[in-house]
C-alpha cells in the first residue's frame, strides 16, 4: 500500500492519536453571531488570550495537560458561510444529520433511543453547530479553569446549549465492566503508537479516515470547497446510556437458562472476557489478561483446527466485537477493511456499585470517526449491529461437518441493536447441521439507550483557518 506523508501538524489530534486522559468535557455549541464565532475559531487555531488551542497531530516531546478539537454540523458550516451547492458535495449523511429520521432509523435510534428525546438541545439538529470537546490528563481544577476561559470567549459568538462530562473508569473500563479501547484499526501513515502490539489484520487506507487520501477502494473522498478537502474528517458524536443493572439482570437470568457461568455469557456476548482476553484465544476461561502485544493479534477463520473459528463455537458470529470487526470471516460485499471506524469515547457518569444500586445516568459518550459515515458508521450499524443476514455461507475448514455460519448467528448486536422483548435472539453455536444443536436465547430487552448525537466534520488546520476567514468576511 502506498502511504502519502501525513502533515500532522494540519490534522486533528483526535484523528489519528488517543490522548490516554481521565477527563473530557464537550461543549454542544450554537452559532449566534456569524463574524464573531469565526474570530473564535481562529483564537482557538492559534491558541490565543489565554485560550486553549485546538491540538493537532503533531508529536510532542512531553504529552499535554490539556488537549481542544472541533467539530461542525452541516448547519453549522451553513451558519459560517458555506454555501448549500458546496455542502451538497459532503457526505450524504452529514448532510441529513443524525436527527434525521432516515439517519436515526439506520442506526436504531427508534423508540426510546429516537433524536426527540435526546437531552441537551441535541434533539433540534438545526440548533447544533459546533461540538468543542476539551480532555484533560488529570486535574478537575484544570478543566474548570479552561473551561471558565472557553465560556467567557463564547460570549457574544456562540451560545452554550449543553455541556457533556466523562471520566474514565479504573483499568480502561466501560460501566458493563470490560476492559476497552483495545481493537483500534492501524492507519497507514498515522504516527507510530508509543507501545504498538500485533495486529492480525492488515492497515488501513489513509483515505478511510482522512479525506485527500486514496482509500481501500482506491477512490478519494472530496468535499468542496479544495481548502476543506484535506486533512479533514467525520465523526459520529454519541451519548449511549448503559442500563448496568438490566446488563446484570440478563446475565443471571439467560445464563440459568443456557445452563452456562453468567461470566461466560458475558464473554460470549461480547467477543471478549471482562478482562479484554478474546474468545478466540482464551474459549473456556478468563485467565490473567494477556499481554498487551496478544489481546488484538487473531483472527477467526484459519486452516489449523486449534486455530479456526469460522463456526462461531469460541467467540459467537452475532458476538459485539464479531459485528463490528469481523475481521476475516466471509461477508456479504466488502471486507471489514472497507467499515473500520476509529473510537474516541469515554464513560459518563458514577460507577456503578452492585451492591447500592443507582439509577444514575451512566454511559459511554465521544466520537466515532471515519472519513464516510454512510460507509463506514451507518454502514456498520445498520449493515452488522442491526441485521444476520450478513454472514456468508462458510464451513469450517477443518471440519466441513460441523455446520453452516449462517446458522449460527441471529438477532441484532446484544448490546447496540433495538432489542425487545417480541423479537431479539441471540445464538449459541454448537456443532451440528443447519444450527441443530444451537442454543438460542430469547426476549431480553434493549442494553444502551441513545440519549444524544450529532454527525459532525473536523476540519484540517487549515480548513479552520478557512472557515474563520470565511465568516469574518
Amino acid at each position: 500500500m502506498t502511504t502519502l506523508p501525513l502533515q500532522y501538524d494540519d490534522i486533528q489530534g483526535t484523528i489519528l492519536r488517543g490522548y490516554r486522559v481521565d477527563l473530557a468535557r464537550h461543549f454542544i455549541l450554537s452559532v449566534c453571531d456569524k463574524a464573531a464565532a469565526g474570530e473564535l475559531i481562529l483564537k482557538l487555531v492559534e491558541g490565543r488570550d489565554g485560550l486553549p488551542r485546538i491540538t493537532s497531530a503533531e508529536r510532542w516531546l512531553k504529552k499535554p495537560s490539556g488537549f481542544l478539537n472541533i467539530g461542525f454540523t452541516c448547519s453549522g458550516l451553513a451558519a459560517l458561510g458555506v454555501g448549500a451547492e458546496q455542502l451538497a458535495s459532503f457526505d450524504p449523511s452529514f448532510q441529513r444529520g443524525a436527527t434525521n429520521t432516515d439517519s436515526a432509523s439506520a442506526v436504531g435510534d427508534v423508540g426510546t433511543s429516537a433524536p426527540e428525546g435526546w437531552i441537551g438541545g441535541l434533539a433540534d439538529g438545526s440548533q447544533v453547530h459546533i461540538l468543542l470537546s476539551l480532555w484533560v490528563a488529570k486535574d478537575p481544577v484544570l478543566l474548570e479553569s479552561l473551561s471558565t476561559r472557553l465560556r467567557q470567549a463564547f460570549a457574544g459568538a456562540v451560545s452554550e446549549l449543553s455541556a457533556h462530562d466523562a471520566q474514565a473508569l479504573p483499568d480502561n473500563q466501560v460501566h458493563f465492566g470490560y476492559r476497552d479501547n483495545i481493537a483500534q484499526p492501524t492507519i497507514a501513515g498515522a504516527p507510530p503508537r508509543k507501545h504498538p502490539a500485533p495486529d492480525d489484520q492488515e492497515v488501513i487506507a489513509t483515505g478511510e479516515f482522512l479525506l485527500g487520501y486514496p482509500n481501500q477502494s482506491n477512490g478519494v473522498y472530496s468535499v468542496q470547497p479544495p481548502e476543506l478537502s484535506r486533512n479533514g474528517s467525520y465523526a459520529a458524536f454519541r451519548i449511549l446510556e448503559q442500563d448496568v443493572a438490566g446488563f446484570d439482570a440478563f446475565l443471571n437470568e439467560y445464563a440459568a437458562k443456557a445452563g452456562i457461568d453468567a461470566e461466560l455469557l458475558a464473554a460470549k456476548v461480547c467477543g471478549r472476557w471482562r478482562n479484554g482476553n478474546p474468545l478466540t484465544l482464551r474459549p473456556d476461561e478468563a485467565g490473567a489478561t494477556l499481554p498487551a502485544d496478544q489481546l488484538n493479534d487473531f483472527n477467526y477463520v484459519s486452516p489449523q483446527l486449534s486455530q479456526d473459528d469460522t463456526l462461531g463455537l469460541k467467540c459467537p458470529i452475532g458476538s459485539h466485537i464479531r459485528r463490528n470487526n469481523p475481521r476475516n470471516g466471509a461477508v456479504v460485499g466488502t471486507d471489514s477493511a472497507h467499515h473500520r471506524i476509529v473510537r474516541r469515547a469515554m464513560p459518563y457518569g458514577p460507577a456503578y456499585d452492585p451492591t447500592q444500586p443507582s439509577a444514575a445516568a451512566r454511559g459511554l459518550i465521544g466520537y466515532f470517526i471515519n472519513a464516510s459515515l454512510s460507509n463506514q458508521f451507518e454502514f456498520l450499524s445498520s449493515q452488522w449491529n442491526l441485521l444476520s443476514d450478513f454472514v456468508k455461507s462458510a464451513k469450517a475448514p477443518c471440519n466441513p461437518d460441523a455446520g453452516d455460519a449462517v446458522f449460527n448467528i441471529s438477532g441484532e448486536d446484544v448490546f447496540l441493536g433495538v432489542n425487545n422483548t417480541a423479537d431479539s435472539s441471540f445464538t449459541l453455536a454448537a456443532p451440528g447441521s443447519k444450527g441443530e444443536n444451537n442454543t438460542v436465547l430469547e426476549g431480553f430487552s434493549r442494553m444502551i439507550t441513545t440519549r444524544g448525537g450529532a454527525y459532525c466534520f473536523l476540519p484540517g488546520i487549515g480548513g479552520l483557518r478557512y472557515l474563520a476567514q470565511l465568516a469574518t468576511t
